[in-house]
């Protein structure tokens, strides 16, 4: 999944930057690079979450960030943070919220500024404490 993590981190890039939708930009990414398919298949279903369900996501991120608007943020840096918005908020705990903030993390240090990790760790911490505790897995009905 980290793979296709940072798949979707260059696709919801190219979609900014290019002003496409999911589709044109999935397909031209995917005519450009070559993966397995079972990675394509969640960089789709990451890129597409977040293309449905970008409001949602970025209202909740501009409450939480207190220095930074969404718009404002570094191209890169709000990306991680829609795709780590989009596992903590609807993948209906799918990911568990402490691997989709490390994820978030380890690619702000690879593709981010040298602040970049400190600042995603502490917008997605405190989204985090604003979403309702989970039941552990196995207590689950």
């Amino acid at each position: 999944r980290r793979r296709s993590r940072e798949m979707a981190l260059m696709v919801l890039y190219q979609m900014e930057h290019n002003d496409q939708d999911a589709d044109e930009a999935l397909r031209l990414y995917t005519a450009n690079f070559s993966a397995p398919e079972v990675l394509i298949d969640y960089t789709r279903r990451l890129v597409e979450g977040v293309e449905e369900n970008l409001s949602e996501i970025d209202e909740a991120l501009d409450k939480v960030s207190r220095r930074w608007r969404v718009a404002r943020m570094d191209r890169v840096d709000r990306n991680i943070l829609r795709l780590a918005g989009l596992e903590l908020l609807f993948m209906n705990g799918e990911v568990p919220p402490k691997v989709a903030i490390n994820e978030a993390v380890e690619m702000a240090k690879r593709y981010g500024g040298d602040e970049s990790p400190a600042f995603i760790n502490g917008v997605l911490d405190s989204l985090l404490s604003t979403l309702p505790p989970r039941p552990p897995k196995d207590k689950e009905p």
